[in-house]
């Protein structure tokens, strides 16, 4: 699969031939420099965007074929963003950011329930500026997971936290993982974390340049930054 953009006559090959399969309930880590196209990857996977080239599977489904109202439909129903940066609607409490997604969803957890789970249960009523960078991030979670999606995508979600915030924050991802088997592929310039996945990917220039099996991992509590 390739991503071009295109600019007058320029031509940028975000990705230049991906080949790569994400396994149902696995935790894997996208790693390299920026510019290696693994948000463009992520952007893809999760129907924000749009291959140039190649196929796109989802469960049998290949979302290349699919309407900008079957794109919506396949994020709202299969997918949670996790970005670095929280996106959370400063005048709603926690409990208001996650239940607006819990109104749209198919089969979703109370939005008390997506708090809890990120150990966030006595901070439902505080809005965004009243809470820690962990603990936004955690609402991110917890509002991304909240629809229990199948796939959840992660862009540097402890980019913008110290390394004590950060482990939290894995811990919460690793939880998810875990417990409800949800597909996590997790974007990261940190070489430490790639030590809780299943699988490592190293990007460069727009491809794969190679792929390692976790055989020994290790808890987020060991990951040194």
């Amino acid at each position: 699969m390739t991503k071009v953009y295109t600019s007058g006559e320029v031509e940028v090959r975000a990705l230049a031939g991906i080949d790569m399969t994400l396994h149902e309930g696995e935790m894997a880590v996208l790693l390299g420099p920026s510019g290696s196209g693994k948000s463009t990857l992520l952007n893809i996977i999760g129907g924000l965007d749009r291959a140039s080239s190649g196929t796109v599977l989802f469960e049998g489904q290949d979302l290349t074929a699919y309407t900008d109202r079957q794109l919506t439909r396949y994020r709202r129903n299969h997918i949670g963003f996790v970005f670095q940066f929280y996106n959370l609607i400063p005048s709603l409490t926690a409990w208001e950011n996650v239940s607006l997604v819990t109104e749209v969803a198919r089969d979703p957890m109370k939005p008390e329930e997506a708090l809890a789970m990120v150990d966030l249960g006595d901070r439902m009523s505080h809005f965004p500026a009243q809470l820690s960078g962990g603990e936004q991030q955690r609402v991110a979670i917890a509002r991304a997971i909240a629809k229990r999606p199948d796939v959840l995508l992660c862009d540097e979600p402890t980019g913008a936290l110290d390394s004590k915030t950060g482990v939290i924050v894995l811990e919460a991802l690793a939880r998810i993982n875990a417990e409800f088997g949800t597909t996590t592929a997790i974007i990261t310039h940190n070489a430490g974390i790639r030590k809780i996945a299943h699988r490592v990917f190293h990007f460069l220039d727009g491809e794969i340049a190679a792929m390692e099996v976790n055989a020994e991992r290790i808890a987020p509590a060991e990951v040194v930054w």
